[in-house]
This record gives C-alpha cells, sequence and structure tokens, in this order.
C-alpha cells in the first residue's frame, strides 16, 4: 500500500469511528469540503502535514493517533 492510499483510508476509517461526514469534519477542522473531497478521491494524492494537522484537530486527535496504526507502522518504503 502506498502512503497516499494510507492516509486516506485512516481518514476514512477515523469518519466512520467518530460518526463525521466530511461536512461535519469541514465545520470542526477548517478546511474546505473540497479539500477533503480531493485528499479522499484523489486529486490531491500529497495533502500538506499542515491539513492533516487542522483535520486531526477536527476529529479530536493529535498526529501521533493519526499515524500511530498497523497501517503506517507496515508501510513500505516507496523509493527504491
Amino acid at each position: 500500500m502506498d502512503t497516499y492510499t494510507a492516509v486516506k483510508n485512516r481518514i476514512l476509517q477515523l469518519l466512520e469511528e467518530k460518526g463525521m461526514s466530511i461536512h461535519k469534519l469541514a465545520m470542526e477542522s477548517a478546511v474546505a469540503p473540497s479539500t477533503i473531497k480531493n485528499v479522499l478521491y484523489g486529486k490531491s494524492k500529497n495533502p500538506g502535514i499542515v491539513t492533516l494537522k487542522m483535520l486531526c484537530d477536527g476529529m479530536d486527535i493529535s498526529l501521533i493517533e493519526f499515524f500511530d496504526c498497523k497501517v503506517f507502522r507496515e508501510l513500505e518504503q516507496e523509493i527504491r
């Protein structure tokens, strides 16, 4: 799995766990719904760390909590 897919899947997982919609996340994080959709639907494959931090704030988690899961611990190196 590549990093983009891992980030997208983690956001979707957290939205489901927290019972949040994209609209609710946008309201809570001050990130435009279009930006969130661009990340989730593949238009933006490289969300910045500031955007991820804002999304984490909107979900009331830290960046460490965002990345502290099996999928990120097991990511393979993408550059060979």
